[in-house]
């Protein structure tokens, strides 16, 4: 699990996720045991959606009448839940539970019930009908301040939380976005629909939550077009096959392994989030960047004395011969360079790990960009 971390650097819950593949909820299919099955190709797994208070499990049993989709039912949630942890208690898959509940108080008591050791992901998701007049699913988009509130109250139980949203229902996601992160949300896992790397780029300027890029994502281009557009990981539903799995699990590991950075960004004059402030030179022309750090309320002055002040001490330091004196201001290694390449082959650098430390910039710079938490805001 090392050679994991040091390939990704994923964390989720204080545990390390084996890979950036991991598989969404679908309701009557993904539990456990169809989780075990796929173990060995994924890193993590949302298992549901449960419903957990007595509106939301009424729904289910009517969607379920209907004849027209599969739902979990029981009298019990606890108890339900209960048996499906247990039997993931020996994988090494971070386990995470979709949950369809009607207000906080029925999330805050499936969390005391159940502990500390699951992911708790808030449904706020599901278009069924009969889920969104129960108060939950995409209810929730379209109720924001009730979202928030259930984010908290997951919160005041010391858990781990991700909320699944559907993009393109809420009046503006990347507000959405900086809304959870305010309450407290850990992770947010989008399934995408139409939008595309676009979307992800949006969210990942606008918040530092941990993101999942979720729907039709099954090809290993589309997977780096979504990780270099600032997804952490990637989760599959109904392709959520072995072999499909399978492929992705190690196309990634493959390219983490030769590349050094599993989820760089493209570079910002290419369409990069704002983690590709890792690969820009100095603010001296016309590009990108100088609206970039407007935007994100950044002087160049405060930008040059950020990235200077990091690698200080650090191999990037070096660079006499590049364009600007150091290899803080050098692009990304798919991008050619004689002066650069110069510089990595002098100092003895392999291009994975001038990538791994450009890694490790970035996230100086998002730390400083995401350093305070937004004031709160109207819901």
């Amino acid at each position: 699990m090392m050679d994991a971390f040091e390939h990704f650097g994923l964390l989720i819950n204080n545990r390390i996720v084996r890979t950036p593949v991991a598989i969404a909820s679908m309701a009557g299919m993904v539990d456990s045991a169809y989780v075990l099955e796929r173990s060995d190709h994924i890193g993590a797994a949302f298992i549901g959606g449960y419903s957990i208070d007595q509106s939301t499990m009424d729904a289910a049993k009517a969607i379920t009448a209907e004849g027209n989709r599969k739902e979990f039912l029981y009298d019990d949630p606890v108890e339900e839940l209960k048996k499906q942890i247990a039997l993931m208690e020996k994988s090494t898959v971070v386990l995470g539970l979709n949950l369809r509940g009607s207000t906080p108080d029925s999330f805050g008591a499936i969390a005391r019930s159940l502990g500390e050791n699951v992911v708790y992901e808030i449904d706020a998701h599901c278009r069924q009908p009969a889920m969104i007049a129960a108060g939950c699913g995409e209810h929730y988009l379209k109720k924001p301040g009730e979202l928030m509130a259930v984010v908290r109250a997951l919160k005041s139980e010391n858990v781990t939380v991700s909320v699944k949203i559907r993009a393109g229902v809420a009046a503006d996601d990347r507000l959405l976005a900086r809304k959870l992160w305010q309450s407290g949300a850990d992770i947010l896992h989008i399934d995408l629909m139409d939008f595309g790397s676009a979307k992800i780029r949006q969210i990942r300027n606008s918040c530092p939550l941990m993101l999942i890029a979720n729907n039709s994502i099954n090809t290993f281009d589309r997977m780096r077009e979504m990780l270099s557009h600032g997804a952490d990981i990637v989760s599959l539903a109904r392709k959520s096959d072995t072999r499909t799995l399978s492929g992705l699990d190690a196309a990634i590991t493959r390219y983490a392994m030769e590349e050094g950075w599993y989820n760089s960004p493209k570079q910002l004059c290419r369409g990069g989030d704002i983690r590709a402030l890792t690969f820009c030179c100095m603010p001296v022309k016309e590009c990108p960047l100088l609206p970039t750090l407007s935007r994100i309320d950044m002087p160049k002055e405060a930008y040059i004395q950020m990235k200077l002040d990091t690698v200080k001490g650090t191999p990037l330091q070096k660079g006499n011969q590049t364009c600007f004196g150091s290899l803080a201001w050098c692009c990304k290694t798919s991008s050619p360079c004689m002066f650069r390449d110069m510089t990595l082959k002098q100092e003895g650098l392999s291009k994975k790990e001038y990538m791994r430390l450009k890694r490790e910039l970035s996230d100086t710079i998002m730390s400083s960009v995401f350093h305070d938490v937004p004031s709160d805001e109207s819901s």
